[in-house]
């Protein structure tokens, strides 16, 4: 299995209202993915309870079947859609790591 991690950092323009709308977006579009790529064995996104310690403001833990799964899930048109409308307008900053398990 392989293990997906993204930290994004939203754009500190954004207001309050605007930042807690778009992190409850990205969250319900992303996890609906899980029933709908295969490969994909599960997929949270974590986006309440950041400590003042935190230097991004949401964070993607998935996991994928294998190495494969994951390339399928990257290039799924319902990714890209969710990532170039929900994600990227929004985000200033995003760092990944992928590792087996």
């Amino acid at each position: 299995m392989v293990k997906h991690i993204i930290l994004w950092t939203l754009n500190p323009e954004l207001t309050d209202e605007q930042r807690v709308s778009i992190k409850s977006d990205i969250k319900q579009g992303l996890e609906g993915l899980a029933s709908e790529i295969e490969g994909v064995i599960d997929i949270t996104v974590q986006i309440d309870g950041r400590l003042a310690s935190s230097n991004a403001d949401l964070m993607l833990d998935s996991t994928f079947a294998n190495e494969d799964a994951l390339r399928h899930y990257a290039t799924h048109p319902s990714h890209l859609q969710i990532a170039n409308e929900r994600v990227r307008p929004y985000t200033i900053q995003r760092s990944c790591l992928d590792y087996e398990i």
